[in-house]
């Protein structure tokens, strides 16, 4: 078989209830066409009564077949009734224009209408698609579950695979989190993300909705999918013979799933995005990461140099935190070189009673933001909006209130208080009431508060819902649990994935028109931690809180993981007090919080004037020189996970700054005082100088690139829980 064609794919899902499960054997395509976006290339057909993506292509390398058709929904549920419908090709509808395909499928009983469509953006990386099915009749219609994506790639049975997935660092990160695994015959695998990600034992850890496929040797070629979603949502992947085939889209547990679509309304199925690479997981996350910042990103954010920010937040102090407190952070902040007071948990006069607390802030909070500002910072502002709890204030989201009270996923238990002074219960956001009081809430914080960046907590987008009177499917009452866990109340049901998809977009839509009226305005996710890092969020924030856990090991850990996909400017750690009996363990302890946004969650009145001294110069350095490479750089793991024991790191190079810098961390183990680290993304023709940081007295020779990518770097640390930063700068 020719080597470049040893991979072949195509689109098939696990199929579900009413939907078409195989290719027609008579197909005779209507329409063929293809997309183009640097690496990628993919090839479609429109058949009369469905479309197909018939190859996806790494650009003048591997090929790769598809054997089936898209799935579209063959029944529908009318008055009760079940109905079959038959699509047929709408051919003077449908279009291939530059960097689009729209085909366009209609049904006559009743009339629907359904948007098959794939885009190229920003000149490369993935291309994106999805499918709008819209109800033209006069009567509602249930929907079953249409999938994003199916594939069905045709593949060389004797060749070697491997799956790679990576996990959410939610309230910690695993031993694990990332998965590099041989993919072998018989293999069946499936991956889900939601915007809870609580651990649960015995059952895999949720994912950040991504899948990439490659073959383990030579150049380590492959193609991934994504979903930009930030719903429940699942993957698959199963080998069997001479197939390799899955589905990406709305998660159909617990079901079964279905969807209320009324006349004139409009259902999309979350966007995918599909792209060939080689390089393996950090040559497919390479051109993920630029993708994301030139696609997902907010360009006024982009724009600003000062981003990725340094934050001192106050979370530190946990819910004691105060005016008199706060306005001391700013000051030692500005002293030290920091760029934003983040103000926590604990200002607020109860969860969902989002006022100052007049013992707390007699001033109120815009007096706060204000001084920040004069002493020349930004201010963020902590909020678990989407909370309702037990305050009777005027203005408060107050469970008891009858005109609020069914905005909840369920009555709460009589006499039900949280069990912690930040935690209440969800609202949702699928209820247009609920939506329109949280969007006039959040403006009102923003102007009335002076903010420059909103965090928010807790669990946005709710789980599933007891109501049969919202806007999503009612569930099947034999399914519905409704119990308090971690001081929240929960609800899972048959409609827990058509719950959990009205409240994200919603959720999209509040923060779409909140940055329209505030185009400066930053957005954290952070959700009980680093639990809603998907691609959805990445297009409706600046950043994410990666985990919950804020030791440097875990810092570094969820850092590795999430850095195989997001840009690094996104990941933010949370630096908490740690035992640093040396110089050489503060720096690291620093350095571990410093390879995307930093977060500062100490009270610097401890540090002695040696490590403040060593803070405001790893706080100018970051600035100056490692800021820079985080925003843009390519990015490479070029040692295993962190585990504390022995050396891990991380290396940036940009090939436009003709510079990088190797992160280079030592663990516990006192026999290695040394340790080579490889090199990536210089130019084998190149002349690099090599500096260390801690070592300026070291004399490094200009180096060849073929060296360095040769051989790499040695590092030399004599002390456990050290660091080293070392740069790469390109000479004439």
């Amino acid at each position: 078989m020719d080597s470049h064609a040893t991979l072949n794919c195509a689109l098939a899902i696990v199929a579900g209830c009413g939907m078409t499960s195989a290719a027609h054997a008579d197909r005779v395509p209507q329409f063929e066409g293809k997309l183009v976006a640097a690496q990628t290339v993919i090839a479609v057909d429109g058949g009369e009564h469905a479309p197909r993506l018939t190859t996806l292509r790494l650009n003048g390398a591997a090929v790769w077949n598809n054997r089936a058709d898209e799935t579209l929904p063959e029944h529908i549920v009318v008055g009760g009734e079940s109905k079959s419908v038959v699509w047929h090709l709408d051919r003077r509808a449908s279009r291939f224009a530059a960097g689009q395909i729209r085909l366009v499928y209609l049904t006559e009983s009743p009339r629907l209408r359904l948007e098959w469509r794939w885009r190229t953006s920003a000149g490369g990386g993935p291309i994106e698609h999805s499918i709008a099915i819209e109800n033209l009749s006069s009567d509602s219609v249930w929907l079953p579950l249409v999938p994003s994506f199916r594939f069905d790639w045709q593949i060389d049975p004797a060749i070697a695979l491997e799956r790679f997935w990576v996990e959410k660092g939610a309230d910690t990160p695993s031993s694990e989190g990332t998965h590099l695994d041989a993919l072998r015959e018989g293999d069946a695998w499936e991956g889900r993300s939601s915007t809870y990600a609580r651990p649960i034992p015995q059952e895999p850890r949720e994912m950040i909705p991504y899948l990439m496929v490659d073959e383990p040797g030579g150049e380590r070629r492959g193609w991934f999918v994504g979903i930009e979603f930030s719903g429940r949502t699942r993957i698959t992947l199963q080998r069997s013979g001479a197939s390799l085939r899955g589905d990406a889209g709305l998660d159909p547990a617990p079901g079964p799933y279905r969807t209320r679509l009324p006349p004139g309304g409009t259902f999309e199925t979350p966007p995918i995005f599909i792209g060939a690479f080689t390089g393996g997981p950090d040559g497919a996350g390479n051109i993920l990461r630029r993708w994301v910042r030139a696609t997902l990103n907010n360009p006024r954010t982009l724009r600003d140099s000062s981003y990725p920010l340094l934050v001192d937040n106050s979370w530190g102090s946990g819910m004691a935190v105060d005016e008199h407190l706060a306005r001391r952070m700013i000051e030692d902040s500005a002293a030290l070189g920091l760029e934003m007071f983040h103000l926590d948990a604990g200002w607020f006069r109860a969860v969902g009673d989002w006022r100052p607390n007049p013992a707390k802030f007699p001033h109120g909070i815009a007096s706060v933001a204000d001084f920040a500002h004069r002493q020349g910072l930004k201010f963020g502002l902590w909020i678990d909006w989407a909370q309702a709890g037990t305050s009777r204030q005027p203005g408060a989201l107050d469970i008891e209130d009858p005109a609020t009270r069914d905005w909840l996923i369920a009555d709460p238990p009589a006499g039900w208080k949280y069990d912690e002074p930040f935690k209440g219960i969800t609202i949702d956001l699928g209820v247009p009431a609920a939506a329109s009081w949280a969007e006039h809430e959040l403006e009102r914080l923003v102007h009335d508060y002076h903010l420059d960046m909103l965090e928010h907590d807790g669990y946005l987008v709710a789980q599933g819902s007891s109501r049969s009177d919202h806007p999503a499917a009612p569930p099947d009452l034999g399914s519905l649990r409704i119990y308090a866990d971690s001081g929240y109340l929960w609800v899972d049901g048959s409609n827990s994935t058509d719950v959990s998809d009205h409240a994200t977009r919603a959720y999209y839509g509040i923060y779409e028109r909140l940055r329209a009226q505030h185009p400066k305005l930053l957005l954290e996710v952070c959700n009980d931690g680093g639990r809603m890092m998907d691609f959805g969020s990445a297009g409706h924030g600046d950043y994410f809180s990666l985990t919950d856990t804020y030791d440097p090991l875990s810092n570094r850990r969820a850092f590795y993981d999430a850095s195989f996909v997001l840009p690094p400017a996104m990941l933010e750690s949370y630096v908490e007090k740690w035992p640093a009996p040396r110089i050489e363990n503060f720096r690291y302890m620093l350095r571990s919080g410093m390879l995307g946004w930093f977060s500062l969650m100490q009270d610097t009145r401890q540090w002695t004037a040696e490590q403040r001294a060593e803070a405001h110069a790893q706080f100018a350095l970051y600035k100056s020189a490692l800021r820079p490479v985080i925003r843009e750089a390519d990015l490479y793991h070029v040692a295993a996970r962190p585990d504390g024991v022995n050396w891990d790191g991380i290396e940036y190079f940009s090939p436009r700054l003709r510079r990088g810098v190797l992160y280079a961390f030592r663990g516990t183990s006192p026999d290695q005082l040394v340790h080579r680290f490889p090199l990536f993304g210089v130019k084998p023709e190149g002349r690099y100088r090599i500096t260390f940081q801690d070592q300026p007295a070291a004399i490094t020779p200009v180096l060849a690139g073929h060296s360095l990518l040769q051989d790499g770097i040695q590092v030399a640390l004599p002390l456990p829980l050290s660091s080293e930063l070392v740069f790469i700068e390109e000479v004439p």
